[in-house]
């Protein structure tokens, strides 16, 4: 993959906050933040629970408005972003419908956007190819594995060809040999597809493993701590987590991590 040759952010975060009402008070779910990522970057956010690593991916998506700071998503607010279908989301569970084929799950987002039947299947069936699935495509999300629904709901949200794929902890429920290898098909998609990943992990070897850069936050009211370049060769290999500097790089995110909690 080609990294994109520009100094323009795809996505800007300046002194970003998110203050959620509670009963008899207000919850700061994420303070002051500020970030920015370039196109084709694969950024892991990494913190731990409650510190407003999933709020922050849902401010970019548009799903929350924030109450403080400035955000802007291609170029733009997320509002149009969103309306642009600038990005896809991948959420934690796969989230697809049980009475629709795999094609169909994938067809989906296409339905919606009134694109002709023709184009629709022809797309949707190069996505299943895109990640492995081209044979199962008349199989139902009850007959495929953990592992392979999640496949799909990565086909489905690059169906329309995004700029943008947010994924919230898209492996964490996984068996461990399954994570990896998902890791793996998911950095082979990043560098065919040049998308923009924005990817939120409570794993540090997966933010090593994956990354381009790791975005490490404190406990709420969340906060960045830091964030780590990670200059590992590409494409990565099972041989990257024996890499020296793999280690170190998690070293850092751990000790990023324990400031942040402490």
């Amino acid at each position: 993959m080609t990294q994109t040759a520009t100094t323009t952010p795809i996505v800007s975060v300046r002194d970003l906050s998110m203050i959620f009402p509670v009963p008899g008070g207000q919850t700061v779910a994420l303070q002051d933040a500020n970030l920015q990522i370039m196109p084709s970057e694969f950024i892991s956010l990494i913190g731990p629970s409650g510190c407003g690593k999933t709020t922050l991916l849902r401010l970019m998506a548009d799903l929350i408005t924030p109450t403080g700071g400035e955000l802007t998503v291609s170029g733009g607010t997320p509002r149009a972003a969103r309306e642009n279908r600038a990005y896809g989301y991948v959420f934690q569970a796969p989230a697809l419908m049980e009475w629709r084929n795999v094609l169909g799950n994938v067809k989906l987002p296409l339905e919606v956007m009134n694109l002709p039947r023709e184009g629709r299947d022809a797309r949707a069936r190069e996505m299943l190819k895109l990640v492995g699935l081209e044979k199962f495509e008349r199989s139902y999300p009850w007959q495929l594995s953990g592992g392979m629904q999640q496949r799909v709901s990565i086909a489905r949200a690059l169906a329309f060809d995004p700029a943008i794929l947010l994924m919230d902890e898209p492996f964490g429920a996984l068996d461990e040999i399954t994570r990896e290898n998902l890791n793996l098909e998911l950095l082979r998609l990043w560098r065919e597809t040049g998308k923009t990943v924005v990817f939120v992990t409570h794993s540090i070897s997966e933010a090593v493993f994956l990354s381009t850069r790791v975005v490490v936050m404190t406990a709420r009211p969340g906060k960045i701590e830091g964030v780590v370049n990670i200059d590992l060769p590409q494409p990565r290999s099972d041989d990257s987590r024996e890499d020296p500097r793999f280690f170190e790089y998690a070293t850092q995110i751990r000790e990023l991590l324990r400031k942040g909690h402490a």
